[in-house]
């Protein structure tokens, strides 16, 4: 009779049907409809100088953003204890990305870093896969070591020690901006899985220290640093682009000087369709474009906590976690680089989420949203189930 009971309330649950989140598909799809407008406008002039085609960046952005979206679709039909399953697997693969730009022949050395894998056709940075993958391993060890998360500052160390190794193999490339994003993740991640705010402030207390050495130690480092306190002190050099980016915010105003008007992308603002892409929403769009860009991450980060937190309250701890981490990783990427363009953060080489052009970064960013949408549809199938089993005066099954 249990038997019989047990297989009814499976078959009940299988029957269930689940549903993507509007509010993450919807919000991902306005950042990247944004993204690609702004990307035609600030590139163009870009390749054209480059003699490269005018809609070289623009197709290539395109191409990266199809690529994206197919491998969104794929991991959100992708069962999530699958995932976990293979956290560890995927760990490891993590560090090889990692180890390979180091490799001769494997690796390319960009601007004095080595962070890119040499495809032949394409380069890839091995950091946006490993930010993921690490969000990933975090959530299932999350799962796995509750208690001791909880109760020992062991239990906080181990995870936040392999996130260390990770930070120390970008800082080698170097990474300063996606090493300190990884950390970032890390903590916030671990804090809301129960490690006492005490020991992670030791831990804090033992780090900052060093953080601090290494945001000084090189020396282009603190160059940027001096030019982040004073850019005006030497506007036409180490202050170049932050001058320009302030100067295309300012020109602005309101409501901007018309998408496609800005003088800003013409040469003077370097990268202005990556790191700086937001001075050109800004300069074009006006204060209004600003708002419109921190209502929509605003908007996907929310449904992501909002997701994350009733997913870990059905029981659903790996899929919480995991919305947790990405929503964190896309908060913390979005304000980094929102507040470099605004010059109230030092220079960082990160690019802002969904809207900047970049190959691995749109990638990634997709199959991020794409594993957000998948914890959607297993909460929204677990929240069915339940009801169908009230309804049929059956226990929900929701683990405690």
């Amino acid at each position: 009779m249990f038997a019989t009971t047990a297989n009814t309330q499976a078959t009940r649950r299988s029957d269930a049907k689940g549903r993507y989140d509007a509010g993450i598909v919807l919000s991902a799809i306005a950042l990247a409809s944004l993204g690609t407008i702004m990307v035609a406008s600030s590139s163009i002039a870009v390749a054209d100088n480059q003699q490269i085609g005018p809609f070289y960046y623009l197709i290539r952005h395109l191409v990266f953003l199809a690529l994206g979206v197919a491998l969104a679709i794929t991991v959100a039909k992708i069962e999530l204890e699958w995932i976990e399953r293979h956290a560890g697997i995927l760990l490891v693969f993590g560090i090889v990305l990692l180890l390979l730009v180091f490799v001769p022949g494997i690796g390319t050395r960009i601007n004095g870093a080595r962070r890119w894998i040499n495809l032949g056709i394409s380069g890839f940075q091995s950091v946006e896969a490993v930010k993921l993958i690490f969000i990933a391993y975090l959530a299932s060890y999350l799962v796995r070591h509750r208690d001791s998360l909880q109760s020992s500052m062991f239990g906080v160390f181990k995870p936040l020690g392999i996130g260390v190794l990770l930070v120390g193999l970008l800082l080698a490339q170097p990474d300063f901006g996606s090493a300190m994003l990884l950390m970032a993740v890390s903590l916030g991640m671990v804090w809301l899985g129960g490690a006492r705010l005490r020991n992670l402030a030791m831990l804090g207390a033992v780090v900052a220290p060093a953080i601090a050495w290494a945001a000084i130690f090189e020396e282009y480092r603190f160059k940027r640093l001096k030019s982040f306190l004073d850019p005006w002190a030497d506007p036409f050099n180490d202050g170049f682009q932050l001058t320009q980016a302030l100067i295309a915010i300012g020109r602005g105003e309101w409501l901007g000087v018309g998408l496609g008007a800005s003088v800003q992308k013409l040469f003077y603002l370097p990268e202005a369709h990556t790191d700086f892409i937001l001075a050109v929403i800004a300069e074009e769009l006006g204060l209004a474009g600003i708002v419109l860009v921190l209502v929509l991450f605003a908007w996907l980060v929310g449904r992501g906590f909002s997701i994350g937190l009733r997913a870990v309250e059905r029981g659903l701890r790996f899929a919480g976690y995991s919305a947790f981490g990405i929503s964190l990783m896309l908060s913390l990427q979005a304000l980094v680089s929102i507040g470099v363009n605004l010059g109230v953060l030092p220079t960082k080489g990160l690019t802002l989420p969904l809207i900047s052009s970049g190959g691995s970064s749109v990638l990634m960013t997709c199959l991020a949203i794409g594993v957000l949408a998948r914890v959607s549809f297993e909460l929204s199938r677990a929240e069915a189930a339940a009801v169908q089993a009230v309804q049929s005066g059956e226990p929900s099954g929701a683990p405690a």
